[in-house]
C-alpha cells in the first residue's frame, strides 16, 4: 500500500510498538521514504527493536519532535532489515536530517527497520 499523504513529507512520526501485554509504546522517530515504504534507524539494545521482534504490528502516525501526534494512525508491519541493506538506508535518513550525519550523535546505530503500510 502507498504511504498515506498525512505521512508523506512530514518530519517526524509516531511509532507505536506493542509490549506483550499489548500496551502501545510511542515514539517520535526520523524516518525514510523509499518504494513506498517508510525507513527508519535505532539501536538493536533499545526497546523499540525489541518488541518489534516480539511483535511486527505497529502503528504510525504523524507527530512533532516531542511526540504529539498530529494526524490520523495507520497500522503497519515493520521488519528489522538484514544488515547489508543498513547503508541504503542511512543514505537515505542521511539525505532528509543533517543531524544524522553526525556520526557521534548516533554511536550505536545499527539496526534499520523497514514499515510497510497495511491495507485497509
Amino acid at each position: 500500500m502507498p504511504i498515506p499523504a498525512e505521512i508523506r513529507g512530514q518530519r517526524y512520526i509516531s511509532l507505536a510498538t506493542f509490549r506483550k501485554t499489548g500496551v502501545p509504546v510511542y515514539t517520535p522517530v526520523w524516518f525514510a521514504e523509499e518504494n513506498d515504504k517508510l525507513y527508519i534507524m535505532t539501536s538493536a539494545k533499545l526497546g523499540k527493536t525489541k518488541r518489534i521482534r516480539n511483535n511486527p504490528h505497529v502503528k504510525i502516525a504523524p507527530c512533532t519532535i516531542r511526540g504529539k501526534i498530529t494526524g490520523p494512525g495507520f497500522p503497519a508491519t515493520a521488519r528489522i532489515l538484514p544488515p547489508d541493506d543498513g547503508r541504503r538506508v542511512r543514505r537515505a535518513i542521511n539525505a532528509k536530517y543533517f543531524l544524522a550525519r553526525v556520526p557521534f550523535l548516533f554511536p550505536n546505530t545499527d539496526t534499520y527497520v523497514e514499515i510497510s503500510v497495511a491495507s485497509s
